[in-house]
Formats: structure tokens, sequence, C-alpha cells
């Protein structure tokens, strides 16, 4: 499975490149904002410094327009920044139709807001390479989000679908080992759930007694 970290903060993403994990990263606009990215120019500059840290890994950059000629138009925009741009693309009507025409493009696209097997259905059907269903969000409302996952990866497998399972609104580590377990492609989220990943109670006490046991054997 692949990790993709749920942010714009760049020392973030370097410390997910860092630690040897990251594959891609998303971003949206209240991410944008909650780093105090303003305005277009600078708001695409960032996606392109996104895309040079990630070094490869696909970067979901989504677009704000909700009519398809508002969709299309954003969205090539976006896709001609750079290689690694992946242009992030509603669970609408007309966010279908415009996935669709990415696909035919050869412009990847990441299907956003699906909650539902029947809205992940459509979208591989239009060529998503990406669908992202959003499991804490439907935690919220006492619905089981990994459920969700499980039924798009078996309709997926059954049917031959290339579209990526991007299981996002990770909320903490046992949503990505679930996530895991049950086969999505791609998990999703801030750098905490995955840093979190390293902790266990067993490996902060195996190595403290490590350390104490190594230090009776130094000579003075």
């Amino acid at each position: 499975m692949k990790f993709f970290i749920d942010t714009a903060n760049l020392d973030q993403i370097r410390e997910a490149y860092d630690l040897g994990v990251l594959d891609g990263v998303t971003t949206n606009p209240s991410l944008m904002a909650k780093e105090g990215i303003k305005g277009k120019n600078n708001i695409l500059k960032h996606y392109v410094d996104i895309c040079n840290i990630a070094r490869g890994g696909d970067v979901s950059a989504e677009v704000i327009a909700t009519d398809f000629d508002g969709i299309i138009k954003e969205g090539e925009e976006l896709a001609e920044l750079h290689p690694q741009i992946v242009v992030k693309v509603p669970m609408i009507k007309e966010g279908v139709k415009a996935i669709r025409y990415f696909s035919q493009k050869g412009i990847k696209t990441n299907c956003t807001l699906v909650f539902s097997a029947g809205q992940a259905l459509l979208a591989a059907k239009a060529g998503a390479t990406y669908v992202s269903p959003f499991i804490g969000r439907l935690d919220d409302i006492s619905t089981d989000g990994l459920d969700l996952i499980e039924q798009i990866v078996h309709i997926y497998r059954t049917y031959g679908y290339d579209t990526q399972v991007l299981a996002a609104s990770i909320r903490h580590t046992l949503h990505i080992i679930k996530c895991a377990e049950l086969g999505a492609d791609v998990a999703t989220c801030p750098l905490q759930p995955i840093l979190d990943l390293l902790k266990h109670p067993l490996t902060d006490s195996g190595l403290a007694k490590f350390l104490a046991d190594a230090s009776k054997t130094k000579t003075k």
C-alpha cells in the first residue's frame, strides 16, 4: 500500500520523504488556506514546490469549479504545471463527465468526496486514476467507513478496474492498518498517524533495557 501525505505543509512533506515512506501528496483549498497560501499564482507555485519535494510521487491538486467547462479549464491548467500533478475532481455529474474527458486526454485524475460504492463505480467507469472514499467522515455519522473500502476493493477486483482505491479522511493508525488489510491501494492522511505507526510500548521498554544493559558493558 502506498502512503500519501494529506497536507500543503512543505516541512511535513520533507519529513515524510526523508522517512522513506512518501509515495505522493494530496491537497485541497482548505489545506492551502491553513498554510496561508493565497492568490492563484502563489497556489500554483506551491503545487510545483510540493512536486519537487515529492520527487516522482503523484500530487493531487483540486479544482474549484463545479461546471464542466470550468473543471476542464482549471484541470488542464493544473496538469500543465508538472508531470506529477493529478487533477482532483469532485464526485458530481459534471465531475464524472470531466474525468472521462481527462482520461481520454491522458491526464491523471482523483475523484474526491466519494461516500458510496455506486459513486466509486461511476468514477472507475469514467476512467479515474484514483477514487477517494472519505472513511473518517463516514465514521463521524455512525457509518463504518472501512465497510466502504471493502466494498469498493471487491467491486474493482471483480471487474478488473484499474482505478486505485485511495482511502482518505484517515484519522488514526488503526484506519491505516485496516485499509492495508482490506487491500486499499493508497492511504492518505496527515503526517502524525504515519509517525504513530512507529510507536509501541514494548519497543520503548525493549530499547530502554538494551541501552541499560549496554551501559553495563562499558569499561571505565
